[in-house]
């Protein structure tokens, strides 16, 4: 794999990796029988580019055949093409961009700490802002985003953006962690604010459920599911996945068969992150923990992609990594 220096940001590390010579690739470690039809026998964990110092927000963009990645520290978002495998800076600054997204008529999306708004960028580049108030008050840090079929677009809110000078600027929140719907009409709506640190989100395939990681619960991070109405109303919160102390949830994916497929890692406290945690931790619909796609880096977040939409891109870290599957992205 190539480390592309030009995206060196003035340190000497990079988490030592090789691609595995043997199939199946032993980082693919599987949990349940039903994570088999998934794994590619002849398939193994690839790392695409390294040398961010927090990346985030992958996003595939099919119709141009690349990634885009934030790299939130650094103020940018990069491009990753899939036919030359080069590396590009897509936008800087990128109002430290987080999670990103494609509404309905193929416009990007975007989640931005700096100026604690989501914005679309329009065809001819320009930039309108979505949402950066709910009641006069401004929002903490979009964090997370996606796409309804009806058009309304989801994010959650937690305040990770403005609690430093590291993925943003320091500010005091003015509103409770939530998560808002932007309606197709434009009204914003927050839809819930009671869970800790609302963080990555997602639509179960038919769109009738949706899962939203809570990642700053006690003791325990957790994944909790909620009916969704075509009106967009919320009911029946369950929990779906709890860590149990095995690890920190962030962003997630989910397969055309419901599967969901999580960014994984240490919850951090302790300063030391245990041993077989990194990476991306699979889970069936009923909640159960099928497979651990083991990396040497902190997984934040993971989309599908590729012109099948079955390679998996893993925002880890430092780097990005990618693994072809059997199953496919639903979104």
């Amino acid at each position: 794999m190539t480390d592309y220096p030009d995206l060196n940001l003035g340190g000497d590390f990079h988490p030592p990796f090789v691609t595995n010579p043997r199939y199946p690739d032993p980082r693919i470690e599987v949990l349940d029988e039903r994570f088999l039809k998934y794994r590619l026998f002849s398939a193994s964990v690839e790392r695409l580019f390294t040398g961010l110092r927090w990346a985030e927000g992958p996003l595939w963009v099919g119709d141009g055949r690349y990634l885009l990645v934030s790299d939130i520290p650094s103020n940018r978002i990069l491009r990753w093409d899939e036919c030359s495998g080069m590396v590009s800076v897509f936008r800087s600054p990128s109002g430290y961009t987080n999670g990103n997204a494609r509404d309905r008529q193929g416009r990007l999306l975007s989640c931005e700490h700096g100026g604690r708004r989501v914005t679309r960028t329009e065809y001819d580049g320009s930039i309108t802002v979505l949402a950066d108030h709910y009641q006069g008050m401004r929002l903490n840090s979009p964090n997370d985003i996606i796409c309804r079929r009806d058009g309304s677009v989801w994010f959650t809110d937690p305040p990770f953006g403005i609690l430093g000078h590291w993925e943003g600027d320091l500010a005091k929140s003015e509103l409770p962690h939530a998560v808002y719907r932007l309606a197709p009409s434009g009204e914003l709506q927050q839809v819930l604010s009671d869970l800790a640190g609302p963080n990555g989100l997602a639509f179960s395939p038919d769109e009738s459920v949706i899962y939203i990681v809570e990642s700053r619960s006690t003791p325990h991070r957790r994944i909790w599911a909620y009916d969704l109405s075509d009106q967009g109303q919320l009911s029946g919160k369950r929990l779906l996945i709890d860590a149990l102390g095995a690890g920190a949830i962030d962003g997630i994916a989910v397969d055309t068969d419901g599967n969901l497929w999580c960014g994984w890692g240490s919850d951090g406290r302790l300063g030391v992150e245990p041993e077989g945690l990194d990476g991306v931790r699979v889970f069936a619909s009923d909640g159960k923990a099928i497979a651990h796609i083991h990396l040497p880096e902190r997984c934040a977040n993971v989309c599908f992609g590729g012109i099948k939409r079955n390679r998996l891109f893993m925002a880890a870290s430092h780097s990005v990594y990618a693994l072809y599957t059997n199953a496919l992205g639903a979104d």
